[in-house]
């Protein structure tokens, strides 16, 4: 099936199967993943092999790739509502391999960091894309499964990809990460290319207008569940970047356990994906609400104990491990669902809302997550601070969203959008 000629999702038989459309959103949401998670071993190598001194620098790696992943959210959305999923994923995936082959190549840091700012850009558009395509197919509780499916097979990605990274280290300098990053891209291109049918109703479209956008940016503004819970995404998202940005320096300086680090991040980071398992099959028994408010106050309960474990000086890898694979866990209850409850009522704008939402709430998350991770001082104190602090922050806003009420059913739940690209079975 040729680019030019892309199925269509009103003729029976040429969409996706809904395993397979899951595998493809998965993929989607693990190249961004990739992107962080892969280099984690590697940052010391760069910053060394660059003649980058100041041990904390190294972060930056991460934080300008989150930074260009949050601010180009902005512009993703009203494109796809204009030009369709399709010419928008195509054009992305390929700045994102131009990208990577650049920061292989890179000789200094402040190249690196310039070639990692684009393919954040690049990447941005996966997050827009994979929420814009499962909304123009499914709504309420059935795509708050679709999206935790997704998130599970992407959790496959940072349980492997330090594992993966630091294979590729054995092998190959730095740079050959940033060739898998870039094959990888292609890959999924191709896939996209050769399955993916448009999406978006032709009827549904959008201009680009000042006018336009501005009246959709209102829309999800103004809408109390759209800001709501973006807001809540943002401050449990800072407490995971928090944790990504200090997961090596804390397993190598405050443990001294380097080489324990990629089976320790796995392990944690498959708590975060059991959660997502399980969700996929309790979320529309039991609805959004229930599993999610109640894996938040989880959430802040485990961040609490934590603080207290550390303050009275009982602090291991063990109990760092165990509590923050706990922690993740929580998180894995919460970010899907909080996602699909912020695009209830966005299906008519799917694309801009999650354009707006994403630009909220990973800029607000990668600062949070900065903030924590230059904190670092040779302590896990400031990690578990932020996401028993993040979780508190968080309940209070749900609490007001709700209007005081948890656990309440969805407050609608829309009807799952006529003529879907995938098949139900």
């Amino acid at each position: 099936m040729s680019i030019s000629s892309p199925p269509s999702p009103q003729k029976p038989g040429q969409g996706l199967h809904f395993y397979e459309f899951v595998g493809l959103m998965a993929s989607l949401m693990a190249v961004n993943a990739l992107g962080i998670d892969m280099m984690l071993p590697a940052l010391p190598a760069i910053t060394a092999d660059l003649g980058v001194h100041i041990e904390n620098h190294q972060q930056w790696i991460i934080a300008v790739y989150t930074g260009g992943f949050g601010v180009a959210q902005l512009f993703y959305g009203p494109l796809a509502d204009r030009f369709g999923r399709r010419r928008i994923l195509f054009g992305a995936m390929g700045l994102y391999a131009i990208m990577s082959f650049t920061a292989a190549h890179a000789g200094s840091f402040e190249m690196l960091l310039a070639a990692r700012l684009i393919q954040g850009m690049a990447a941005a558009a996966t997050r827009i894309l994979t929420v814009s395509i499962t909304r123009d197919c499914y709504s309420g509780r059935r795509m708050a499964r679709v999206m935790s499916l997704s998130f599970l097979v992407f959790l496959a990605v940072p349980i492997l990809a330090p594992s993966i990274g630091q294979l590729i280290l054995l092998v190959s300098p730095w740079n050959g990460i940033f060739y898998a990053l870039g094959l990888f891209s292609l890959f999924v291109l191709a896939w996209a290319a050769l399955r993916l049918p448009e999406t978006l109703d032709p009827a549904m479209r959008r201009p680009i207008s000042i006018a336009a956008i501005s009246q959709a940016a209102s829309i999800t503004l103004r809408n109390r569940y759209s800001l709501g819970y973006t807001i809540a995404v943002a401050f449990t998202f800072g407490g995971l970047m928090g944790f990504i940005n200090s997961a090596q320096q804390i397993f190598a300086e405050v443990f001294h356990a380097a080489k324990a680090f990629p089976i320790c991040f796995a392990a944690i980071a498959a708590a975060m994906g059991a959660a997502a398992l399980l969700n996929s099959r309790i979320v529309e028994r039991f609805g959004t609400r229930r599993v999610s408010h109640s894996a938040l106050i989880g959430l802040a309960l485990i961040g609490l104990v934590h603080v207290s474990v550390i303050w009275l000086g009982h602090e291991t890898l063990i109990t760092f491990s165990l509590l923050q694979a706990c922690t993740m866990f929580a998180f894995g209850l919460t970010a899907s669902n909080f996602g699909a409850m912020a695009m209830e009522d966005m299906g008519k704008i799917a694309g801009t809302a999650s354009s707006i939402q994403g630009f909220i709430s990973t800029i607000t998350g990668a600062i949070v997550g900065l903030v924590i991770g230059q904190s670092f001082q040779g302590s896990t104190m400031p990690l578990a601070l932020g996401f028993a602090g993040g979780a508190l922050v968080t309940l209070v806003i749900v609490l007001f969203v709700e209007r005081g009420k948890l656990f309440r059913p969805q407050h609608h739940q829309p009807a799952e959008k006529p003529g879907m690209a995938v098949a139900s079975h």
